[in-house]
């Protein structure tokens, strides 16, 4: 998969989807105008084992959010709207990925090939399944409330059970997981400490939690004889929201991000400090582009998902 090519420089960073942005029909605009995309989605499908295409144009809803199709879904639709975003032929200041979304920001920063990329997420998606029994587990994007005291929360609530501070995703958003009861604890608690509501995302397993040790330790075996190459631009990684260039530091960062928090706050932070002044977010949904816009409110923000959006991103950018 050929990725963006440089020919001006801008204060653009592109930024990319994860677990949660999926919707029944996601990529099927872009595929049908642009026809060079449904290669992608046929190249995924021989990867897989099944045609990836329908999954994610027609569903089921059901099996789209089960994590293990979930995962390749976001990836191949996250591609193909940066494959349909490339002509406009721009660098990156850097690119991040929320959670799942680092490996498709990894493949537009061309430090892993588009099928390697699909191959793994597939491995991912199913070793995160399998590491937590299926209604064991549970999460809740918490609103209100300071880092500082979520970990609290999630401390007082850790004598019931595992439960995490998952994703610090904006001011007064941190998603928590772990196993139910303790998770159903971390939520009383959070709301006797002035949490304004806790909302279940879609996501079918607790990822960014101790409890991913065991997924995280069987895909360091698959992320071993990946052949990576240097990055083309900076990634800023989830785990510590630092600036990744050297193959060499890629897959134990990836390793390290299934059992860790995702800093996605710290991560946008880290981008504009960078020199990113326009974030481009290129997949489905526009859930990043929303917490951008809590995390630097003088950043502009723009999103590729459809043919609309793509006219909308390419006029504003040639601007």
């Amino acid at each position: 998969m050929t990725t963006l090519q440089s020919t001006r420089s801008s204060g653009i960073g592109l930024v990319f989807p994860g677990q949660g942005s999926q919707s029944v029909g996601m990529g099927r605009a872009l595929a049908e105008a642009y026809p060079s995309i449904k290669g992608l989605y046929e190249e995924a499908s021989s990867v897989l084992g099944y045609d990836i295409a329908t999954l994610c144009f027609n569903g089921p809803a059901e099996q789209l959010n089960l994590t293990e199709y979930t995962q390749p879904a976001l990836l191949v639709s996250s591609l193909a709207a940066l494959h349909a975003l490339q002509p406009l032929g721009f660098t990156p200041v850097a690119v991040a990925g929320h959670s799942l979304g680092e490996y498709s920001a990894l493949v537009a920063a061309e430090g892993m090939t588009y099928p390697h990329a699909v191959a793994i997420v597939q491995k991912r998606g199913r070793y995160m399944a399998e590491a937590v029994s299926p209604g064991t587990g549970l999460v809740a994007a918490l609103l209100g409330l300071t880092g500082d005291v979520v970990k609290e929360v999630c401390r007082d609530a850790s004598s019931v059970g595992v439960v995490a501070a998952a994703n610090f995703n904006s001011p007064g958003q941190i998603v928590i997981a772990g196993e139910k009861a303790a998770v159903e604890r971390a939520i009383e608690l959070a709301k006797a400490r002035g949490c304004k509501k806790a909302i279940p995302p879609p996501v079918s397993v607790p990822v960014h939690t101790p409890l991913m040790q065991k997924a995280a330790d069987r895909l360091a075996g698959d992320l071993a004889v990946v052949t990576w190459s240097d990055l083309k631009m900076p990634l800023i990684n989830n785990a510590e929201a630092r600036a990744i260039t050297k193959a060499s530091d890629i897959q134990a960062s990836l390793v390290r991000q299934l059992p860790s928090s995702v800093l996605w706050e710290d991560s946008v932070k880290a981008m504009a400090a960078m020199g990113v002044t326009t974030f481009v977010e290129v997949g489905p949904g526009t859930v990043l582009s929303g917490l951008i816009k809590r995390i630097v409110p003088g950043a502009a923000t723009m999103n590729v998902n459809d043919p609309q959006s793509l006219e909308a991103t390419r006029a504003a950018l040639s601007a």
